[in-house]
């Protein structure tokens, strides 16, 4: 058996690609694909639902939270944090730790003062800076532990 322990893809059960390879072909006998059903059908409208019943679940969200669903991946996350985290004036503080936190530095700028702690680019990224304070007054510390780019 071969497992894939990257941060990307997975290993996933072959039941799992059975009953997705079947709902590509015909989803719930509606003799559509689930690719080619409209996202405001019926069908597809129980999919979202059941899919915010068992995160709903899972997480133990209240019912009095709504769950979006947002395309977008881990770099979305680099402009949604700050949009929904930080008031006019708020601070930030982010480490450096390589690629992916220099694009999230990037995208926080352009929603307000980012201060980077510490940086590992001095030494292209093959340590993670372990010396460094967070402000007090930073409203969120952004920190991206597994530097996939450059193997820190």
């Amino acid at each position: 058996m071969k497992h894939n322990f990257g941060a990307g893809p997975c290993i996933l059960p072959q039941e799992v690609f059975k009953q997705a390879s079947e709902a590509i072909i015909n989803f719930n006998d509606t003799g559509l694909s689930i690719l080619e059903i409209s996202h405001r059908s019926k069908e597809f409208e129980a999919v979202v639902a059941e899919a915010e019943s068992l995160i709903r679940e899972l997480l133990s969200v209240p019912e009095d939270y709504s769950i979006l669903f947002l395309q977008g991946g881990a770099r979305q996350q680099f402009a949604m944090a700050p949009m929904n985290l930080l008031k006019e004036g708020d601070r930030m503080a982010y480490l450096d730790t390589g690629s992916w936190a220099s694009q999230a530095i990037k995208e926080a700028k352009n929603f307000g003062p980012v201060e980077v702690v510490a940086s590992g680019k001095e030494n292209n990224y093959t340590i993670i800076p372990k010396e460094y304070s967070i402000p007090t007054d930073a409203e969120f510390f952004h920190y991206t532990s597994n530097n996939t780019i450059f193997g820190t």
